[in-house]
């Protein structure tokens, strides 16, 4: 019986360490953008020049 009210208090603490973790992502802006993540796909790239990548660049 004392193992099972042990692993409740656990888990318990995790519960609270979880919520606590969302809380803190909620208050530092972490879901204010909503709309950009499901477009991203369909915005271009900025162009880079062909001297950043060597393994495009004709020799």
């Amino acid at each position: 019986m004392k193992i099972i009210l042990l692993l409740i208090f656990i888990s318990l603490i995790v519960a609270l360490g979880f919520l606590g973790a969302f809380f803190w992502a909620v208050r530092s802006g972490q879901y204010e953008d909503e709309y950009t993540p499901s477009i991203r796909i369909l915005l271009d790239d900025e162009p880079s020049s062909q001297n950043d990548n060597p393994a495009t660049s004709k020799k």
